[in-house]
């Protein structure tokens, strides 16, 4: 019983927290904007959204909000870097711009609960076609990508230009490494003992932790 009970607690512990709870879904409008001037590709279909909201799933693809800095769309793919429009579906079937056109493709299993919010018994034949869509959310995919720019981030150029005491041992090792390269290639005397002095810097302050921890 007891090796029972302690299986289940690892279980628990090590099942991912995404599982924990049930996703919101919507159904949305969906438009790739980037490459398109209003007559890209759309989808009336089901989205999932992640635990704090800010990203959205749908058809195996990883959209985050733009904001203010967005060029034609108002989310974007998080792999591909590609634009979208998304919004709630209208009653009056105007999702498109009125400048824009194309099929609006819509999602199978959500028919019949579009086909009550725009108070139709079936899908307008002009401009609309049904479709099936890839109905896996990436999670695991995305926060590898997620965690791959974090660790980007902390390990990057802006590095140098920050004091020693500053960095962590693993960044401080980095950015030796860095500049040990740098130092190698540098074609000028100056620019070789430039870089020279901030590799000891940096040297400098790691020594003194390791004698600091040592004692």
């Amino acid at each position: 019983m007891l090796l029972k009970c302690i299986k289940l607690l690892c279980i628990c512990i090590l099942q991912p927290s995404y599982t924990t709870y049930k996703m919101r879904t919507e159904i949305k409008y969906l438009e790739l904007k980037s490459g398109f001037s209003g007559d890209g590709p759309a989808w009336i279909g089901l989205v999932s959204f992640s635990k704090s909201g800010k990203t959205i799933y749908f058809d195996g693809i990883a959209f985050q909000k733009i904001g203010s800095a967005r060029i034609q769309g108002n989310f974007m793919d998080i792999e591909s870097g590609n634009e979208y429009w998304i919004s709630g579906v209208k009653k009056d079937v105007s999702d498109r711009h009125k400048s824009g056109g194309g099929k609006i493709y819509v999602e199978k299993r959500i028919l019949n609960q579009y086909l009550k919010i725009i108070g139709k018994t079936e899908l307008p034949k002009t401009n609309f076609e049904l479709t099936e869509v890839n109905i896996e959310i990436p999670i695991e995919r995305i926060n590898e990508i997620e965690n791959e720019k974090h660790e980007a981030s902390e390990f990057s150029t802006g590095l140098y230009f920050k004091e020693p005491n500053e960095l962590n041992n693993d960044q401080i090792k980095y950015v030796i490494s860095e500049l040990v390269e740098e130092e190698k290639n540098a074609k000028f005397n100056k620019g070789r003992r430039f870089t020279k002095k901030k590799r000891l810097e940096f040297e400098t302050e790691l020594e003194k932790r390791e004698i600091k921890n040592i004692g």
